[in-house]
């Protein structure tokens, strides 16, 4: 294993071995998700493998910024990983003057006996009744969206075969948009890839607010329509749970037990011999995906010897959309 991609991975454990009373990084949550700890540890015991930022999944209550600095959520974390973001935001919030309002990496329980207002309540909405009448149009409003997205999990690798072991075990589990950057060595350097393991199909965004002319976030929606949205945003953690642990299955070879059992509230896993279709195409491209990358390096070595390409880029759904 190259010295450079050994330092580097040194360095993130070490970074990783502080204990969580201490760990701090630029998420809201501020350390790694209990939901996928178990899993970036394991991956991190492997030979030529290490991670640079993660996040379990999650739903997400925030009020934008202003709106030349709103951005996505993930932005600052995918920055940090080597994938550069459209706008770095404050720490703590959505952009400039942006506010997180509820982060939670679980499904929330919804009470049938909880008072009318509890989702309201929880998200730190106030009702539209209590407000003085207002067209959150005449403003320019800054509003409040309720967000959900699945586990992105981005990894160093030592080679590209590493880096084409774990989007093979990407693709298989339905993790879509995974791709990967820097294929090429450069400069005479080995190449050492970055990989991005993510899937945007699951991922939503429903506008539920905005931030009155006082200040107040008012709510733009009834209880039952928050009450939707949350429901449609559990049942999509419990997707997202299966595809952590087909990811797991596929690029470690054992089911992950301790962790995610937690995100499915009692609900079983697949057994690991289960494949749906879907997994199946997913598969059978990232075989493909594998060949390829292979013939390509067999055919640069051969027509270029000793020659340093610039770094590549190599988005695996554009070649698949």
């Amino acid at each position: 294993m190259q010295l450079d991609f050994a330092e580097k991975k040194r360095t993130i454990l070490q970074h990783l071995a502080v204990p969580d009373a201490e760990y701090t990084d630029s998420s809201p949550k501020g350390t790694v998700d209990m939901g996928i700890r178990e899993l970036v540890d394991e991956i991190n015991r492997v030979d030529g493998l290490v991670t640079t930022s993660s996040c379990a999944g999650r739903v997400a209550v925030f009020l934008e910024g202003r709106k030349q600095f709103a951005l996505d959520p993930l932005d600052e974390e995918e920055s940090e990983a080597g994938v550069a973001p459209q706008v770095r935001s404050n720490a703590g919030g959505k952009g400039l003057g942006g506010k997180w309002l509820y982060v939670s990496h679980d499904a929330i329980e919804i009470s049938e006996e909880a008072p009318a207002m509890q989702l309201r309540t929880l998200f730190g909405l106030v009702s539209p009744e209590k407000q003085a009448e207002h067209d959150p149009q005449k403003d320019s409003p800054r509003f409040v969206h309720l967000k959900f997205e699945p586990m992105i999990l981005h990894l160093l690798t030592a080679s590209s075969d590493h880096a084409q072991r774990v989007l093979s075990a990407a693709l298989q589990a339905g993790f879509r948009e995974s791709g990967a950057i820097n294929l090429q060595r450069r400069l005479g350097a080995p190449a050492t890839p970055m990989v991005a393991v993510r899937s945007s199909g699951l991922a939503f965004d429903a506008i539920v607010g905005y931030q009155g002319k006082e200040g107040a976030i008012v709510a733009m929606v009834d209880e039952m329509y928050l009450r939707t949205i949350v429901g449609i945003a559990n049942e999509r953690f419990l997707v997202n749970s299966h595809r952590i642990n087909r990811f797991r299955l596929a690029l470690l070879g054992a089911p992950l037990h301790s962790s995610i059992p937690a995100l499915l509230g009692g609900k079983k896993l697949p057994s690991p011999e289960w494949e749906d279709a879907t997994a199946r195409k997913q598969r059978k491209r990232a075989e493909g995906l594998r060949r390829q990358l292979a013939q390509r390096d067999t055919t640069t070595t051969a027509s270029q010897p000793g020659a340093h390409p610039e770094p590549e880029s190599f988005d695996v759904g554009g070649v698949f959309h």
